[in-house]
């Protein structure tokens, strides 16, 4: 059995409704299917999502809000109309958003939660009337149903263990079973949806749940590229990396599959293939446990901006117990997130993204850094990247840290900062944003082109 899972750009219209039904007809074990809202049909068009958050805003202000409910009907509607279902779908659909509306109208984090999800919801119930209009046998099994229990934050669901149990007695059921992304059900019986990503975290959860042997996740990408496509043209391909090396490269960038989706198969040991729903015979990118890092030691280039940097010295700072607790303790106390702690023995920085750095934090951050901890020095640097380097096969071959120098040095970049730490699947530099595209076509260059592919089989 296979999971696959459509993201919103493999699902944005009728066409696209029957693209994603010629996949699933050519492969008899892709038995579960996850779908999200429907994205953007053009460069200009407006996500579902987005119609939805539109539409809630307005029932929230107390506007009448006929004019948000019309345009999440009309591309429902348009998809429907084109595949020749019934009508009665559609207004289905209004039915059910008027009801979310009057439950929730009093409670804004809760509407907005449940007309968020609705969008996947809807897709899903018109991609199953759609298969059995094709004469497949098709189910939508909404999330209540499928067993998907969880926490009950509104926009910050989290998956509860009693539901991978739930999940495994879908194998039991015939036919193709269709199942919205994003959301759950609490225990109190509210709609809760993942944070961003959500789609790729049910296709993950579901894949771990059933016990699938692969988790498909559809996009609109032939695979994943080692580097960032609108900085370095036509880059190359990743034909295979590990669930540690896309962990790292998802979380400092890369958007084609979100970090937190990863958890539950990583744990279940199950593989993942990132396919084009445009072009399903392209083998796509495989994630999976371990892979061969002779020929390939690094294996991708992640980078982001927005970041900025504390910089505390004192002298003799690695004798005094618990410095950096207490350091770290102001930061909680003003519900800062930090990304990385380099340090040395004298001194320590922290690296946060910039827009929790408001000129009122950091004038009472530093106010107590200076009374409570009894620093030499404190600087703050702004507008920083964080270019990360991404490969398991890293710590075992010789020179992979003075090529990304070499590199800089000959781009004239100058590094900020360098991080690797206990990490041995990347390493991370630090440079300004202006030099952001610089670092990385430069880092690019020596690790991924041709001549230098072939010194790495000389360093092994």
């Amino acid at each position: 059995m296979k999971v696959a899972k459509f993201g919103g750009s493999s699902v944005a219209s009728a066409e696209k409704f029957q693209q994603v039904a010629k996949i699933i007809g050519a492969d008899p074990k892709r038995k579960i299917i996850v779908v999200s809202a429907p994205g953007k049909r053009f460069n200009e068009d407006t996500k579902m999502t987005d119609l939805l958050i539109q539409l809630t805003g307005a029932v929230v202000s107390g506007r009448t809000y006929e004019k948000e409910m019309k345009l999440v009907l009309n591309r429902y509607e348009e998809i429907a109309s084109q595949l020749s279902l019934k009508h009665t779908l559609i207004e289905q659909i209004e039915s059910s958003l008027n009801g979310l509306i009057q439950e929730y109208q009093h409670d804004s984090l809760r509407l907005a939660d449940a007309l968020k999800a609705s969008g996947e919801d809807n897709n899903a119930k018109l991609m199953a009337a759609y298969l059995n209009a094709l004469g497949k046998e098709a189910h939508y099994v909404s999330p209540k149903d499928a067993g998907i229990l969880v926490t009950d934050q509104p926009g910050m669901a989290r998956v509860l263990p009693e539901s991978y149990a739930l999940l495994e007695k879908l194998r039991e059921r015939s036919g193709i079973l269709v199942v919205p992304g994003f959301f759950g059900y609490s225990k109190q019986g509210n709609i809760v949806t993942f944070p961003r990503g959500g789609s790729d975290i049910t296709g993950s959860i579901v894949a771990a749940g059933v016990q699938a042997e692969l988790y498909e996740n559809f996009t609109d990408v032939d695979s994943i590229y080692c580097v960032n496509p609108t900085i370095v043209p036509n880059p190359k391909e990743i034909k295979d990396l590990t669930y540690r090396e896309m962990r790292e490269l998802a979380y400092s960038g890369f958007s084609v599959f979100h970090d937190e989706a990863l958890q539950p198969v990583v744990k279940a040991g199950i593989a993942v293939c990132v396919k084009n729903t445009n072009n399903p015979a392209a083998r796509g990118t495989y994630i999976v446990s371990e892979r061969n890092y002779n020929d390939m030691p690094v294996v991708g280039i992640a980078s982001d901006k927005g970041f900025c940097n504390i910089h505390v010295s004192k002298y003799l700072m690695n004798r005094e117990v618990g410095f950096g607790r207490k350091l770290l303790e102001i930061l909680e106390d003003e519900h800062i997130s930090y990304e990385h702690t380099p340090s040395g023995i004298d001194n320590i920085s922290v690296i946060m993204r910039e827009n929790q750095w408001t000129k009122e934090v950091e004038e009472r951050v530093i106010a107590r850094i200076q009374a409570e901890l009894e620093v030499d020095d404190i600087t703050v640097e702004r507008d920083l990247a964080l270019v990360m380097v991404v490969g398991e096969g890293m710590n075992s071959t010789v020179g992979v840290a003075a090529k990304a120098t070499n590199a800089f040095a000959r781009a004239g970049v100058n590094i900020e900062m360098i991080n690797q730490g206990s990490s041995e699947v990347s390493m991370m530099f630090g440079v300004k944003s202006a030099s952001h595209d610089k670092a990385v076509r430069a880092l690019y260059e020596v690790y991924f082109n041709e001549i230098f592919s072939i010194s790495y089989s000389n360093l092994h």
